[in-house]
């Protein structure tokens, strides 16, 4: 399921459509959650309370975004001491933005072992790319892709599927 979205386009200022699914906009939104409690603190239910009244939270798929939001919050500490060691610097010296999403994403990949690895890579990309610093999004495939051969082991084992175009 998905809805059309409407951005404004960075280079030419000109509002955009474009469709995403109701998980990329859940996604969205934890990520927004957990920079607001990164930078201002707050509880879960306070954060999601505030998110809910956001314009185009209708789109959202609700279930993923309260378990992804709450999970995360819930389990940070935690989640900060296995992004750690893939780090080349402190995770209080990368941008808020990256932080949050490398929190998320590994969230994910340990919660959510219905959803390809690969899914939540580009996702997180995909995240860095829109709302983080220019080339923010290197820095976190390289340290998702660290993490998914501790977190997925088997799964970041298996040889890419190559499909072939008739």
């Amino acid at each position: 399921m998905s809805s059309t979205v409407t951005e404004i386009d960075s280079t030419s200022g000109n509002p955009t459509e474009k469709y995403k699914s109701r998980r990329r906009i859940a996604r969205e939104f934890a990520l927004q959650g957990i920079y607001q409690w990164q930078v201002a603190g707050g509880s879960a239910g306070f954060i999601e309370q505030q998110l809910r009244e956001s314009d185009g939270f209708k789109h959202v798929d609700d279930k993923h975004f309260v378990h992804v939001l709450h999970g995360v919050l819930q389990h940070a500490e935690e989640l900060e001491k296995i992004i750690l060691p893939h780090l080349d610097r402190a995770l209080t010296e990368l941008s808020p933005v990256e932080s949050a999403i490398l929190l998320l994403s590994t969230f994910e990949l340990i919660h959510n072992p219905e959803i390809p690895y690969r899914a939540i890579i580009n996702e997180a990309i995909e995240l860095a790319r829109t709302y983080g610093g220019s080339d923010g999004y290197k820095y976190v495939n390289g340290v998702l892709d660290k993490l998914a051969v501790q977190l997925r082991p088997v799964e970041a084992a298996m040889p890419r599927t190559v499909k072939h175009r008739p």
